[in-house]
């Protein structure tokens, strides 16, 4: 039998971690506000992690005229707030301890300075730090701020709310909605159902279960108490009790601050967009349409045109009749018109040429505007190919990848034809031997002449002829001038034909390596720029599924 291992949670290192990460990816390519806010979260992981664990912070939060300040008493058992009914009266958060020493640096980080001590009792609150906040709605911007600095540091939010606020859209709109991923450390408490009767109590507990299931905080337990007369009272503590006891309130909280961040992060990074397969710039048309674009700009139609004709200039020139060859040097090499062929120059002072570096550009015309238009089509292809099915921040980055270096394209393409060219002027080792057999019919023809030359000074000064050889009737001298001559044409003339068919297979052997070249220059400088930035969008998504965990 197989054993099924669960999968097993990351730690909330391990997710922080990848917050960062995803966020560090994310820089420059997404708004800064989500990773600006994924970066702050994990600060505050890191500040909250390395003071009291074994204090829970609880903080009432409410409306004006909530009850919230009444309701904070009679959980301390004394009159520690001021109570108001229409105007708010707590202007700044106040904390409640139940057994707090070693609580004070937590207060100071959340800066808290009003902090009263509760005791210990019989409450079993050990650990409790109770906090009192200004109201979410009070007139005066500064109680505002606060309350919203608050809301993000504390582990455990109680949300205080009467029968006539209860749906009030600003606090479902601006706070309990976006804390749906902190289900865990939400609570909210329906004070002042001393008001109503139980009918109508159960009635609005039901209709802000409604509200709350709408708003994401389904589960969220929903109390009714009254700090008047202390109705739901013993709940309440009961349940702060519980959550002080199990001392996981503030990871809970961390927790669910880096999930909410990943949240953030995924929506700006891939726009509610699904995942889907993603498809590599190599695997569509787009390579080889930036290849031929390339090539076409590059002249290699016109570079393999002179790598052909340039192979039979050079074997005229090594295999033809010694006689005549010269003439041959005085017509251009088609290759070195184009300064291609050349040796490569070296950039340094010392190392083997071959392994030089080609320093200036060749002769090969530019580009047409038709051609430069086509290569910015290819690379925006490229761009677009790569990016489909990519939300917009990292399409925009993937097309943005693909463009990033073709402002030196061109020149890089000028090199790649230079370097891979330089091996088409490589000669031949038969032009070797047919350079050495020409000059041996030469020197045959030459002897003949030399042989016809003697025997015509010996007939002009009437000098007695020695016996000449002949080959039939015709004597050898002739046979030899006259064969050197016409095998030394015939032997021309083969080479030649020779040369041609080799010139040829030397043109498709340099048009495979030019395009082979170029196509890497395409490459490197268009798609693996491209690909490079796939790779980062597919680690940013797979960060956030780690910190989203």
């Amino acid at each position: 039998m197989k054993l099924l291992r669960r999968r097993e949670t990351p730690s909330l290192d391990a997710r922080v971690d990848a917050l960062l990460e995803a966020a560090e990816l994310g820089e420059g390519r997404l708004p800064d506000e989500p990773v600006a806010a994924a970066r702050v979260v994990a600060g505050r992981v890191g500040a909250r992690r390395g003071l009291s664990v074994e204090h829970t912070v609880a903080a009432l939060a409410g409306a004006t005229g909530s009850g919230k300040s009444s309701l904070y008493n009679a959980l301390a058992g004394a009159d520690l707030a001021a109570v108001g009914v229409t105007r708010p009266t707590t202007s700044a958060a106040q904390a409640s301890l139940w057994d707090g020493g070693g609580a004070g640096p937590l207060l100071d980080w959340l800066e808290v300075p009003q902090r009263h001590s509760a005791g210990l009792g019989a409450s079993g609150l050990s650990g409790l730090v109770l906090l009192d906040l200004p109201d979410h709605d009070s007139i005066r911007l500064s109680h505002r701020l606060e309350v919203d600095r608050l809301v993000e540091l504390v582990d455990l939010l109680i949300w205080v709310v009467d029968p006539q606020k209860y749906a009030d859209a600003a606090l479902h709109e601006r706070y309990l909605r976006p804390l749906a991923e902190h289900r865990d450390v939400t609570v909210v408490v329906l004070n002042q159902v001393d008001r109503l009767p139980a009918p109508a109590v159960e009635r609005c507990l039901a209709d802000l279960r409604r509200l709350l299931d709408a708003d994401g905080l389904a589960g969220v337990p929903v109390l009714a108490v009254s700090a008047r007369t202390g109705q739901g009272l013993d709940v309440l503590r009961e349940l702060l009790a519980d959550r002080v006891a199990r001392r996981t309130s503030w990871s809970a909280r961390l927790a669910a601050d880096v999930t909410a961040a990943a949240g953030h992060l995924a929506t700006a990074g891939t726009g509610g967009v699904p995942p889907q397969e993603q498809r590599t710039p190599r695997q569509g048309p787009s390579e080889r349409a930036l290849t031929d674009a390339l090539c076409a700009a590059a002249g290699v139609p016109l570079v393999v045109a002179a790598v052909a004709k340039g192979h039979r200039h050079r074997a005229i020139v090594a295999t033809g009749w010694p006689v005549t060859r010269w003439i041959r040097k005085f017509r251009p090499d088609p290759l070195r018109r184009l300064r291609l062929g050349l040796a490569p120059e070296v950039t340094g002072t010392s190392g083997p040429a071959s392994g030089g570096e080609v320093v200036g550009r060749t002769s090969v015309p530019a580009a047409s505007a038709v051609q430069r238009a086509q290569v910015e089509t290819a690379v925006r292809d490229v761009g677009e190919t790569a990016a489909a099915g990519l939300p917009g921040p990292w399409a925009a980055a993937v097309r943005q990848a693909a463009r990033s270096r073709t402002h030196d394209l061109a020149d890089a393409v000028d090199r790649a034809v230079a370097t891979t060219s330089a091996g088409a002027t490589r000669r031949p080792r038969w032009w070797r031997a047919v350079n050495v057999l020409q000059w041996l019919v030469l020197v045959t023809m030459l002897a003949g002449a030399a042989c016809l030359g003697a025997l015509f000074a010996l007939d002009y000064l009437r000098l007695p002829k020695p016996p000449v050889p002949t080959a039939g009737e015709v004597p050898w001298p002739t046979v030899l001038l006259l064969g050197g001559a016409v095998a030394g044409v015939l032997i021309a003339l083969l080479s030649r034909l020779v040369a041609w068919i080799g010139g040829r297979r030397r043109a498709r052997r340099t048009a495979r390596a030019l395009r082979t070249a170029i196509g890497q220059v395409g490459r490197e400088m268009v798609l693996e720029p491209a690909e490079a930035e796939l790779a980062v969008h597919a680690r940013f998504t797979e960060a956030l599924n780690v910190a989203r965990a």
